[in-house]
């Protein structure tokens, strides 16, 4: 065989080409580099709730949202497949609409396969309970959560009712919470009504470390414990412990 017809068999065919352009074209605009780490088949989902947590109301299209609609569908999807053993879930969320966030947080706390949340930058307001629901937490030592106490948008009536729906709706954030970490009522109120930590609002923003030593995520860390955690939990529940 000579060395032109060894260059006509390397040679990629036209179409091939034009998939290979097209292809490095799709990663430059979605992802900004030429190629991008490709995923073997793997046992655990990642998910992300990033942005603002979108409820019953549509936020503007310039808003970075998570949709709760997308989420829940995903979230039963994962607990069917049989190959996805282990959930990963990573927050870096403003918070967002008091009932859709606390949906999100009872699917994952009723799922029958491990789950660990990660929170990295953020996990504001409602994504507490999000970040408190999994099996195990983690936060990276500069993120922060940001915990006040429950506000109503729109038209409000300035009737007794009115108050005593915003306090049902705290209380049931704050049972869940407390349900799903090790913080105590008494401190999660306190956390929640303090006066002077934020310069326009009550509440606490509480950082990486101190959110451990509250009790309200488990450990500080990063994507590498997270999974070595996910892992370990999915052995477990296998009954391999290594």
């Amino acid at each position: 065989m000579n060395n032109s017809e060894e260059n006509q068999q390397t040679k990629p065919k036209p179409e091939e080409q034009e998939n290979r352009e097209a292809s490095t074209a799709s990663n430059i605009e979605r992802m900004g580099q030429t190629t991008v780490p490709e995923l073997d088949p793997a046992n655990i989902h990642c998910m992300t709730i990033v942005g603002q947590i979108e409820g019953h109301t549509q936020l503007p299209p310039q808003n970075k949202t998570t949709k709760y609609e997308h989420m829940i569908p995903q979230l039963v999807a994962a607990e069917q497949n049989q190959k996805i053993e282990g959930l990963l879930l990573v927050l870096n969320t403003v918070g967002g609409d008091v009932e859709a966030g606390l949906a999100m947080a009872e699917m994952v706390a009723s799922m029958s396969k491990p789950t660990v949340t990660l929170v990295l930058g953020g996990g504001h307001s409602i994504g507490v309970p999000i970040a408190v629901a999994a099996d195990h937490s983690f936060i990276a030592e500069t993120a922060t959560m940001t915990i006040h106490p429950i506000r109503l948008n729109g038209l409000i009536l300035g009737v007794p009712q009115t108050f005593e729906y915003l306090d049902k709706m705290q209380e049931r954030v704050i049972t869940f919470v407390t349900q799903h970490s090790q913080v105590s009522e008494e401190k999660m109120k306190e956390l929640m009504f303090e006066k002077g930590n934020l310069t326009r609002d009550i509440g606490t923003n509480v950082v990486g470390t101190d959110a451990v030593a509250h009790g309200l995520i488990d450990e500080t860390g990063g994507i590498g414990p997270a999974l070595a955690k996910l892992n370990a939990l999915i052995r477990e529940q296998k009954g391999v412990i290594h």
